[in-house]
């Protein structure tokens, strides 16, 4: 019978002052879907992140599907959108009945290639049907290589969105994440880096957009004193009780990236001694804040036997994300590899996990999930450096 507590891959972790603020805004009555601690909470990350403007909204998925219509995305455009991701990235161009094209990654970081891009930009051009935006993913904490992106964007007249949904906190080149495209989406869903148990936010600099996303989320309400409405609107806006819970999230959101990029180097210096470990690497000149540990395995482990032999310790781990491209939702989607020879995001799913990795995780239960892993290992007949050496 097993009797190890459960392991989880991203619990949310609590400050401790949340209730303080919930309780201001039963104190104040100010329950619904705005309020003076949504106002707080979008004025905080707006400077946390150094950027003019923030919304706050019910999910990242809100958040992309709003820079979406600002970016004027409408049916039959295109989208250019990351591979490598989860789906709630590319969901919203098929809420506006838009065609993505999938754009593969690249080894340095595992995010969007320039390469593919410029090729995808070049073919685009050429037919004289250029996407009307695209959506560059930060995986699993680590940034894009923003410049380059932006730069091609650029050079083509092409708005570029950022999906910072799992890098809150991370830096580029002495810069926030999130804050390169002409927005960027944060998330605060219950696994992420904080939580507002769910919900997201859309950062810009472009206040006027930011605005006007404000009264999109809000039902499209027109200025009248009964109800008008011009154009379609959403129900996207943030509750002020979770604003509150997010305030107090970001106030501890530098010790949870210390203590995430504390348990990734742990797990870094105990299983990078086996041939054929690799962890996800860290482009020079950023700091991703690791929100989750992920590593390749090229020693005749596979991700399966992995997540099984966790799962047996009550341990939870996950796979890399699962192409977009590879899933029968978008089977007819175009897509552009890397190089001719090279389909990265097909390469790192078939041998990549993720790892526990909460800013919560003890070292005793980080030490059990690297116990099972080198009994693993060893059990494959995979010898660390170290032992080899000896």
């Amino acid at each position: 019978m097993q009797t190890n507590n459960r392991i989880y891959l991203s619990p949310p972790h609590m400050s401790g002052k949340e209730q303080e603020y919930i309780a201001e805004a039963f104190r104040s009555n100010w329950i619904a879907p705005l309020g003076p601690l949504v106002n707080t909470f979008e004025k905080r990350l707006a400077d946390y992140a150094g950027v003019k403007g923030a919304a706050a909204v019910s999910s990242g998925t809100a958040a992309i599907h709003l820079a979406l219509r600002l970016a004027g995305v409408t049916k039959g455009d295109t989208v250019f959108c990351s591979s490598f991701t989860f789906v709630a990235t590319a969901n919203p161009i098929l809420y506006e009945q838009a065609e993505p094209v999938f754009i593969d990654s690249e080894w340095e970081t595992w995010n969007m290639s320039p390469d593919a891009l410029e090729r995808a930009l070049q073919d685009a051009k050429r037919r004289g049907i250029l996407p009307k935006a695209v959506i560059a993913v930060n995986l699993y904490g680590q940034s894009a290589k923003m410049d380059e992106l932006l730069s091609l964007c650029d050079a083509y007249g092409v708005c570029l969105i950022e999906d910072a949904a799992e890098s809150l906190g991370s830096v580029y080149k002495g810069r926030q994440s999130g804050t390169f495209g002409h927005f960027g989406i944060y998330s605060f869903n219950g696994n992420k880096i904080i939580t507002t148990s769910g919900g997201g936010m859309l950062v810009s600099n472009d206040e006027a957009s930011i605005e006007k996303a404000r009264f999109l989320a809000s039902q499209a309400r027109d200025a009248a004193v009964h109800y008008q409405h011009s154009q379609i609107g959403y129900n996207y806006r943030l509750s002020n009780i979770l604003a509150g819970v997010g305030i107090s999230q970001l106030e501890v959101l530098e010790e949870r990236v210390q203590a995430r990029r504390k348990v990734f180097d742990r797990y870094k210096e105990a299983l990078e001694r086996f041939p054929g470990i690799r962890m996800m690497p860290e482009l020079e000149g950023t700091a991703s804040n690791r929100w989750l540990t992920a590593l390749t395995l090229d020693n005749g482990v596979t991700p399966n036997d992995a997540i099984a032999c966790l799962a047996e310790q009550n341990i939870e781990a996950r796979p890399l994300w699962k192409p977009l491209h590879t899933q029968p939702l978008f089977s007819s989607s175009l897509f552009y590899p890397h190089s001719d020879q090279e389909r990265v995001c097909e390469n790192l799913f078939s041998r990549g996990i993720c790892l526990p990795s909460g800013s919560n995780l003890s070292e005793a239960d980080q030490n059990r999930v690297i116990a099972a892993l080198v009994h693993l290992f060893e059990s494959k007949g995979a010898t660390s450096w170290t032992a080899s050496m000896s």
